[in-house]
């Protein structure tokens, strides 16, 4: 099974990249069996609506993972018991809407993709170790691809060392800038500490210079506009031995539309 993770989505820069990326990718790489894109920012930099799910989806991508910016297109959120392929964080309490866990099925093959958030510098969630343990127990596929949406990188180190062995791939969202300590971890499992973003890297993760600068000189609070300059795609592809569910390589991508 080959997949293609594609890092946080921010705004139509972001959006306008998959079209043009993904045949290229393919024609490159081979088919991908699934295609997985953290979207939580491709409305406007935060969060998601109706439109721009409907619109990714009709793209290819197969399934949406997201993290702690869900929440902020209030109109959208009922949504998320109606779509599954939407996930949220499995670690919010159960009475939030939506699932953080999705079995995907396609010619034969099934992918779990199971989203968690971390709790070091982000909001005080459940534990996404024990959250794992117990999605982990009720899941019968083999192949398990998990994006961790956390802030520290040694929490997401450390959920991956966890989860060695137990699942295919742990891949870190949420900072936007694409790590470059991508390996197989000793018991088989593909790991990442961030997968980085997808579109503007022209001004500061994803945003305007110019927007975000006067929030550091006066510590006042300033709208973020979305960057359109320096467009890239940040991605990875992952192999994995369907039959064991765990992880034959692992590569990072860094694709620009010229």
């Amino acid at each position: 099974m080959r997949l293609l993770f594609i890092g946080d989505l921010v705004g139509r820069p972001g959006r306008k990249l998959v079209p043009l990326a993904l045949p290229a990718l393919k024609e490159a790489e081979g088919p991908f069996d699934f295609v997985i894109a953290n979207g939580e920012n491709a409305a406007g930099g935060f969060g998601l609506t109706e439109r721009v799910v409907a619109q990714l989806f009709g793209l290819g991508i197969d399934c949406l993972t997201t993290g702690n910016h869900i929440w902020d297109k209030r109109d959208y959120v009922s949504r998320l018991l109606e779509e599954d392929r939407v996930l949220r964080p499995a670690n919010y309490p159960a009475s939030c809407p939506g699932s953080g866990l999705k079995v995907l099925e396609k010619e034969g093959l099934r992918l779990a993709v199971v989203n968690l958030q971390g709790r070091v510098f982000m909001p005080a969630i459940d534990c996404p170790f024990r959250v794992a343990d117990a999605l982990l127990e009720q899941l019968d596929a083999s192949c398990i691809f998990v994006d961790f949406h956390a802030e520290a990188s040694s929490e997401k180190r450390a959920l991956g060392l966890y989860l060695d062995g137990r699942v295919s791939a742990v891949v870190g969202t949420h900072t936007h800038v694409q790590t470059a300590d991508e390996e197989i971890l000793p018991k088989g499992t593909a790991y990442l500490t961030d997968a980085g973003m997808t579109g503007g890297h022209g001004g500061v993760i994803g945003m305007e210079a110019a927007s975000v600068l006067p929030r550091f000189l006066t510590a006042m609070p300033t709208k973020f506009e979305v960057c359109e300059k320096g467009l890239r795609l940040n991605a990875v592809i992952v192999d994995i031995d369907d039959d064991r569910g765990l992880a034959l390589s692992i590569r990072r991508v860094i694709w620009r539309p010229d």
